[in-house]
C-alpha cells in the first residue's frame, strides 16, 4: 500500500469496527441474560397468584410440580425460582435447593410470601433475584432494573472495547511513528557532523518515499563533504608548489646564491601568471556558485565562436602533428550569450582535447536541433574510462591520481567552471567518451529569444 492517508483511514475503520463489534456482542449477551431476569421479575405476580389458587383449592402443596407444568406459561415461571412451605422447607426444588432442604434465614429474607386468606402458606424465592433482592422501603420495579442493567451492561461493554481500541490504535501508531522516531534520531546525528546515516525503508507510502529521500540526501551530503575535503587538499596542493617555486629563486636572489637572469625571472613570471588564474578560476566558480556572475550577452553566430577558438589553436595543433576542424553550416541561428564567456569554455575544451589527443584531429562541429544549438568538441586522443566520467566535472578532479602538475597546466578547475558557465547561460554540457577512441563533449544553448 503505497498511501499513507489509506493505511490511517483503513486504520481507523478498523479500530472502529472492532470496537463496534465487540460492544454488539457483550451487549447482545448480557441483554439477554437480563432479559430473562426480567422476565421472571415481571411475572413474579402470576406466579404468586397462580401459587396461591393451587394452595386454597388443595390446601397443600403436594403435586405442585405436575400441576405447574401442565400450563407452559406457569413452566417457564417456576424454572427461575424455589417453592418453599410456610416453614422454609423446600418443596418444589431448582438449581442449587432439594427437597426437603431447609432455606437458611438469608436467603428466605428474600423470598416473596404466598398467602391464602391473608395467611402465610408458603414462600417463593426468585434465584434471579437471590445475589441482589431489593431492600424494604426499595421502589422496585422489574422494568427499572431491567433498563439499569443494561445500561451498566452496555457501560461495561464500551469500556471494554474502548480499551481494547486504545490497544490496537497504540500498536498502529507505534508502527506508524517507528520510522519517523528513526529519522529524528538520524536527523540529529546529521547536525551533528555524521554522514553515515541510514534509515530503514518499511513501505512505499509517503514515509518511505521520505526515508528514501533522506537516505539519498545523506549521501549526497556525504559525498559534498567529502570532495570538500578534498577540493581543499588540491587547493592547498595547487598553491603551495608555485609559492615554493617563487620563494625559493627569491631566497636564493636574497642570499646571493643565485644571479638575476632573464630565464629566472620568466620562470618566476609563470608561477605567478599560475596562481593569479588560480585565483581567477576560483573568484568565477564563487560567483556561479552564488548565482552572482554577470553576463553580457548578445546574438551569436555560433559558427563565429568556433572559428574564433580554432583560429586560436590552430598553430599550436599544426605543432603536435593533430587536424583542427571545423565543421558547422553557414545558415546556423543565432544564440544569446556571453562571448568571452562562451570563448573561455570552448577554449578549455580544446586546449583539453589538445593536451590528450597527440596525434589524430579534433573537430569542432555546431548544428542545429529543434528550438536549440548543440556545439561539440571531440577528439580521437586517449579517451576517458568509464569510472572517471561520472567525476569528470568535478573541481580538481584528474583521471590520472598520480600526475604532477607541469608548469604550463591549468588549475584543475577548467571542466567545472566551463559546466558552471553554460548552466548560468541555461544550457548543459555532456561528455561521451571511450578510452583508446576519443572524447565529445556536448554543449547545448537555446536559440536567440527561444
Amino acid at each position: 500500500m503505497r498511501s499513507l492517508t489509506w493505511k490511517l483511514v483503513l486504520a481507523f475503520l478498523l479500530v472502529s469496527l472492532i470496537s463496534v463489534v465487540l460492544v454488539a456482542l457483550l451487549v447482545s449477551q448480557r441483554t439477554r441474560s437480563e432479559f430473562d431476569r426480567f422476565l421472571s421479575a415481571r411475572d413474579r405476580d402470576v406466579l404468586i397468584s397462580a401459587l396461591s389458587d393451587y394452595y386454597a383449592a388443595n390446601n397443600s402443596w403436594e403435586n405442585v410440580g405436575p400441576a405447574l407444568a401442565e400450563s407452559p406459561p406457569l413452566s417457564f415461571y417456576i424454572r427461575g425460582a424455589v417453592l418453599l412451605d410456610a416453614d422454609g422447607v423446600v418443596v418444589l426444588a431448582n438449581r442449587g435447593y432439594t427437597a426437603g432442604q431447609r432455606v437458611p434465614a438469608g436467603p428466605l429474607s428474600a423470598a416473596t410470601p404466598v398467602k391464602v386468606n391473608g395467611q402465610v402458606v408458603g414462600w417463593t424465592l426468585l434465584l434471579a433475584s437471590v445475589d441482589s433482592p431489593p431492600r424494604p422501603g426499595d421502589d422496585f420495579s422489574p422494568e427499572t432494573d431491567f433498563l439499569q442493567r443494561i445500561a451498566w451492561a452496555t457501560v461495561a461493554s464500551a469500556a471494554v472495547a474502548g480499551l481494547l481500541a486504545l490497544l490496537l490504535g497504540g500498536l498502529l501508531a507505534r508502527t506508524l511513528t517507528q520510522p519517523l522516531r528513526e529519522l529524528t534520531a538520524a536527523t540529529k546525528a546529521m547536525a551533528a557532523g555524521q554522514f553515515d546515516q541510514r534509515v530503514s525503508v518499511r513501505s512505499r507510502d509517503e514515509i518511505g518515499e521520505l526515508a528514501a529521500s533522506f537516505n539519498q540526501m545523506n549521501a549526497d551530503l556525504a559525498q559534498a563533504s567529502q570532495a570538500r575535503k578534498q577540493m581543499t587538499a588540491d587547493l592547498a596542493h595547487d598553491l603551495r608548489t608555485p609559492l615554493t617555486i617563487l620563494r625559493g629563486y627569491m631566497e636564493g636572489l636574497q642570499g646571493g646564491r643565485l644571479q638575476g637572469s632573464a630565464n629566472l625571472y620568466g620562470i618566476m613570471f609563470g608561477e605567478v601568471v599560475h596562481l593569479q588564474r588560480l585565483v581567477e578560476d576560483l573568484r568565477t566558480l564563487s560567483l556561479t556558485d552564488a548565482g552572482e556572475l554577470l553576463l553580457n550577452r548578445r546574438t551569436v553566430d555560433p559558427r563565429a565562436l568556433l572559428e574564433r577558438t580554432g583560429l586560436a589553436y590552430i598553430v599550436q595543433a599544426e605543432q603536435q602533428g593533430t587536424a583542427l576542424r571545423i565543421e558547422a553550416p553557414e545558415s546556423l541561428p543565432s544564440i544569446y550569450v556571453d562571448t568571452d564567456r562562451m570563448t573561455q569554455v570552448l577554449n578549455n575544451l580544446v586546449s583539453n582535447a589538445l593536451r590528450h589527443t597527440q596525434r589524430g584531429e579534433i573537430v569542432l562541429s555546431a548544428t542545429a536541433v529543434d528550438a536549440a544549438v548543440q556545439m561539440t568538441v571531440s577528439d580521437t586522443g586517449i579517451g576517458i574510462e568509464a569510472a572517471d566520467l561520472p567525476f569528470i566535472f568535478n573541481r580538481f578532479y584528474s583521471t590520472d591520481k598520480a600526475r604532477q602538475r607541469s608548469a604550463n597546466e591549468a588549475s584543475g578547475l577548467g571542466l567545472a567552471i566551463a559546466k558552471a558557465i553554460v548552466e548560468a547561460h541555461g544550457g548543459s554540457l555532456t561528455v561521451a567518451s571511450s578510452p583508446g577512441q576519443g572524447t565529445v563533449f556536448t554543449m547545448t544553448l537555446a536559440l536567440a529569444g527561444a
